[in-house]
């Protein structure tokens, strides 16, 4: 997926969301609701409650292993505020069938190692949205050893299950430059997470693949899309260039929201069927 044409493949999303959204939730939501909610175990310390029904759970799992520079984590942390005070997410959010969505965003690096920088939030409106993104924004930058995908996945699954809120999804989105390193079997971890009923998907970061050897060799968004991602409609979006980067999340955020994906015959998606497995437990 090349990310230099992200901008206009953001505004055709948008612009199919009020025809594809609705007929999408008619058709999943009934059974995502019947089937979802149960197998993820939600903690009993919570009663219903109207006001915490949402259309998305949503877990933005960051990377901040030492591979991450200075430079390049404020590429992150700028990314994300601006997608999420971007009209196009607001849009997307507008067309649900509850018109909000509850948020978190944790930055992590090896086993145990998370950080909450921005607690659980219902964003609904520009004003919600705002005062999330200052959140993330304000937070002073961290750096740590280890990257372990594993660990990551199974803190942000908790994340979910243990939150008041009831979503008619479940979706962890992780971003990494790296492969897991730590804490064991990152596909085992994978196939676990999805089978408590959420869908991961990735934001693997390849703009240092000119430069870093090997990083280009192995190829990241590939081990993202065999390793990491997984659940219905799972998919992930490379980000080659630090320009390219706030792009990147918005189109994620907003197909993240509208549960819509990238359409079979994009011209952007590369099939995996096309090329050679990647080797999953190579670096656990």
């Amino acid at each position: 997926m090349r990310l230099d044409k992200t901008t206009k493949i953001c505004a055709q999303t948008v612009i199919r969301i009020l025809s594809l959204f609705f007929a999408a939730i008619l058709l999943a939501a009934p059974s995502a609701a019947r089937d979802l909610r149960p197998a993820l175990h939600a903690s009993s310390q919570y009663s219903y409650d109207a006001a915490n029904e949402v259309d998305v759970e949503l877990v933005l799992a960051v990377d901040i292993s030492q591979s991450m520079d200075t430079e390049e984590q404020e590429v992150q942390r700028a990314g994300y505020v601006a997608a999420l005070t971007s009209r196009e997410f607001l849009d997307a959010i507008q067309v649900g069938p509850i018109g909000r969505v509850a948020v978190t965003y944790m930055e992590w690096g090896g086993v145990d190692e998370h950080f909450i920088i921005a607690d659980w939030t219902v964003i609904q409106d520009a004003s919600s949205a705002s005062h999330f993104a200052s959140k993330i924004a304000e937070a002073p930058l961290r750096q740590v050893q280890r990257t372990s995908i594993a660990s990551a996945l199974e803190k942000s699954v908790y994340l979910v299950q243990n939150n008041k809120y009831m979503g008619l999804r479940q979706v962890i989105d992780i971003s990494g430059d790296g492969p897991n390193n730590q804490g064991g079997s990152v596909t085992e971890m994978r196939d676990r997470m999805v089978a408590a009923g959420v869908t991961i998907n990735g934001l693997p970061l390849m703009m240092k693949a000119n430069k870093n050897t090997w990083q280009a060799m192995l190829n990241l968004d590939h081990y993202y899309e065999d390793c990491v991602i997984g659940g219905p409609g799972s998919f992930a979006i490379p980000v080659r260039s630090k320009e390219g980067f706030a792009d990147a999340i918005r189109m994620k955020l907003v197909m993240e929201i509208a549960g819509l994906t990238l359409p079979g015959h994009d011209p952007f998606v590369q099939k995996v069927a096309g090329r050679e497995p990647i080797r999953c437990n190579l670096f656990d």
